[in-house]
């Protein structure tokens, strides 16, 4: 169980949240689409300032709080000039910690900078992968990554999954690990707290009729119909080691080693 003793305060920033609609897992249509989602507790999303485009306005943290949203933790900044802004808290960061976004910026836990900027080795997380989109990688509790080198105009990250993969040097990183780190050691502990989550039970295909799944049907345990199945999805899609990446996608030529080498 997490014991939340890095938390200073237990009510968002009102203004800095915004309703989140259920959906049950349907579409517009009213079509199921993605399956066994459904009930919860309710939440409200906070906005996450991902883009960090507040340069060289120094800014202080005024509080680490929960985010039902994600894994992490995140902290409210408040910039001189009076506007609050939520972020990812990094590891270390303390309420009165003072931060900066910019080239400019020091080496330190929590500052955004370019990848140019930032030297090799150092721990980063919440990284660009095109120029003022907003941090796209290594967003989760514990995550970091690390920069190998720069090359021209772009630098080799080695990224959590073991992947190393050129990103264009003007892009923006923050430094240090994300916060968090026990949250892979939670245990739900029961099935209520999966529901809480949203997240309902569903059956197994393989004890099902022939009519509802691939899998379904034969006596007793069988693998499908009295014959051994591959595990597969109620639609007949390979579950298991099918390649779900188009081989021509424009970022391969970016991808130095792949994760699975």
């Amino acid at each position: 169980m997490p014991d939340f003793a890095e938390l200073t305060t237990h009510k968002p920033e009102r203004s800095l949240t915004v309703a989140k609609r259920r959906t049950g897992g349907r579409n517009n249509l009213g079509r199921v689409t993605a399956r066994g989602i459904g009930g919860g507790h309710k939440q409200r999303y906070r906005v996450i300032d991902f883009k960090r485009n507040k340069l060289g306005i120094p800014a202080v943290v005024e509080s680490i709080e929960y985010d039902p949203n994600r894994s992490a933790r995140i902290a409210l900044l408040k910039y001189e000039d009076g506007e609050k802004r939520y972020i990812i808290a990094p590891m270390g960061l303390t309420v009165g910690s003072k931060l900066m976004n910019g080239p400019d910026a020091e080496l330190a836990t929590g500052n955004a900078l370019p990848l140019r900027k930032i030297l090799p080795g150092l721990p980063i997380h919440n990284i660009e992968l095109h120029k003022g989109r907003g941090g796209q990688l290594c967003r989760s509790a514990a995550m970091a990554s690390q920069i190998m080198g720069i090359e021209g105009d772009y630098a080799l990250v080695k990224l959590p999954s073991g992947e190393i993969r050129r990103i264009h040097a003007d892009c923006y990183a923050t430094i240090g690990q994300v916060g968090n780190p026990d949250n892979m050691n939670v245990m739900l502990g029961k099935a209520g707290r999966s529901r809480w989550l949203g997240i309902r039970g569903i059956s197994r295909g393989m004890c099902r009729n022939p009519v509802d799944h691939p899998m379904g049907g034969g006596q007793g345990k069988s693998k499908g119909g009295g014959g051994w199945h591959h595990p597969v999805s109620p639609w007949g899609k390979l579950a298991k080691g099918g390649k779900s990446r188009r081989k021509k996608k424009y970022s391969n030529a970016f991808i130095v080693e792949r994760r699975k080498k």
